[in-house]
């Protein structure tokens, strides 16, 4: 695929499962033909502290440094490197957790967070105050799973609709995935809160896609 149709959607962590996850998350944009899922082999198997997060700022960058595309997602709902990954390159660089909250805003005026593990918060609220909306974040509920639980097909699915029933309660008009691990648990999240759930992956998609758009 040449550079000017490809969009590199780049998991930082080293877990196959997720990476796979990510993928088949993106398949119903697979008519246009423009993504390409890989991983950093080398990576953490998920992003779970700040020294993970931190770690894979440079592979990243090192990544795109390599491989021209038209844009790239930074497939972690913790956005690690985002700023360093926009430094390294003129092509848009699209984080997955500014693209949920993105998204949930325009289903409602606050939402809520199921996030992969408790010290994930720290981080997901450094890039809403970078957005300016963390005001608008009214639950934050982690599951505490490893990553192999996590994108189990079944394993975690009573733990996510009882986060996404906490969050509901809060007040949250729309609910963000704050885990790639999660994507394929959309429907059990929207069942459980009866709410939009935005899903990191789909909302990352679309906005490359608008990103790259003919002008």
């Amino acid at each position: 695929m040449s550079a000017a149709g490809r969009i590199l959607v780049i998991n930082p962590n080293s877990s196959l499962s997720c990476t796979q996850g990510i993928a088949a998350a993106l398949a119903p944009f697979g008519a246009l033909g423009r993504f390409e899922v890989v991983r950093l082999e080398d990576g953490p198997p998920a992003i779970a502290s700040w020294r993970d997060w931190h770690s894979v700022a440079e592979p990243l960058c090192r990544r795109v440094e390599r491989e021209d595309a038209a844009a790239y997602v930074i497939a972690c709902v913790s956005d690690p490197g985002f700023e360093a990954v926009r430094a390294t390159t003129r092509r848009p660089v699209l984080g997955m957790f500014r693209c949920a909250v993105a998204a949930a805003l325009t289903r409602a005026e606050r939402f809520g967070v199921i996030g992969f593990v408790a010290a994930s918060e720290a981080r997901q609220r450094l890039a809403l105050r970078s957005m300016g909306v963390e005001e608008r974040l009214v639950g934050w509920t982690p599951l505490d799973l490893p990553m192999e639980v996590l994108t189990d097909p079944e394993a975690p699915r009573s733990r996510i609709r009882e986060a996404a029933r906490a969050l509901a309660s809060t007040g949250a008009g729309a609910i963000v995935l704050g885990c790639t691990g999660m994507a394929g648990h959309v429907a059990a999240a929207e069942d459980a809160a009866g709410l939009a759930v935005i899903e990191p992956c789909a909302a990352a998609g679309a906005m490359a896609l608008l990103a790259t758009a003919p002008a």
